[in-house]
């Protein structure tokens, strides 16, 4: 929605700034795994948007949160692309990618699994369809299926639950965008209720319609992950529950507010 591999979409720093001057606070709720809140804020602050860490509310925070209140004091094995280890404090990981023998790791208490990459390997897959099939918890970061690069899409983690879900016959539980918890805890750092809250993004279903879910107002961008092949199927539902707005970009995102 701001980015695309960390280059900014035209016009989006001009607008945070155009909300600043306009006193309307912002949180940055992401999927993004490969990096830490501090991380991705200096990446925003250097694409030219003034961005601070505790504005980010990133899925590893939201998982730390889940896994703390369900299953305290247990061993996590975490399937991730990107050290993340400094926005869960308090859990007790263990990263894949220490593993690379064909002996599978001790079994563990929790399956964490965050963002797809080279770590997503078939040796360390079949260990997670194990485990799950043993009934170990499964908690996913997200359900996102693919993101957006400069050179395509690439898969995600939602990706592989979908076939491993489905041949163990367990569910995963996800914790990120759709989810609603993701949302309700970016208007609770910000102190305000949902409905006066616009969720901003360029995916209709886990970010624009999943917020609208819990109250707030969704607009839809057409950069990144849009695709307008979907808005028009999902648009022939006259059952389904529309966006409440859709613009170009998020430069459109002033004149819409009327600022």
């Amino acid at each position: 929605m701001l980015v695309t591999s960390w280059k900014p979409i035209d016009g989006a720093a001009e607008t945070l700034r155009t909300l600043a001057d306009n006193q309307i606070a912002c949180a940055y709720l992401t999927n993004t795994t490969t990096r830490t809140r501090a991380q991705i804020a200096q990446l925003l602050t250097d694409a030219g948007m003034v961005v601070s860490p505790d504005e980010v509310v990133t899925a590893a925070v939201l998982t730390a949160d889940y896994v703390r209140s369900r299953y305290p004091d247990a061993r996590c094995f975490l399937v991730n692309s990107g050290q993340i280890g400094e926005d869960m404090p308090g859990i007790d990981l263990v990263y894949s990618s220490e593993f690379s023998g064909p002996t599978a790791p001790e079994r563990p208490d929790v399956v964490l699994l965050g963002g797809a990459g080279p770590e997503y390997s078939h040796l360390t897959l079949s260990w997670v369809y194990d485990w799950m099939a043993q009934g170990v918890p499964v908690v996913a970061m997200h359900r996102s299926t693919a993101w957006t690069t400069e050179d395509g899409l690439r898969v995600d983690t939602g990706m592989y639950l979908i076939g491993m879900e489905e041949t163990s016959g367990r569910k995963a539980t996800a914790v990120g965008k759709p989810a609603p918890e993701g949302f309700l805890s970016a208007a609770g750092r910000l102190g305000v209720d949902p409905e006066e809250m616009y969720m901003i993004g360029d995916d209709l279903n886990n970010d624009v319609l999943a917020g609208q879910v819990v109250g707030m107002t969704g607009v839809l961008v057409r950069t990144g992950k849009f695709r307008q092949d979907t808005l028009d199927r999902w648009a022939a539902d006259e059952f389904a529950m529309q966006p409440n707005h859709v613009i170009d970009s998020v430069a459109d995102l002033p004149a819409l507010l009327d600022l």
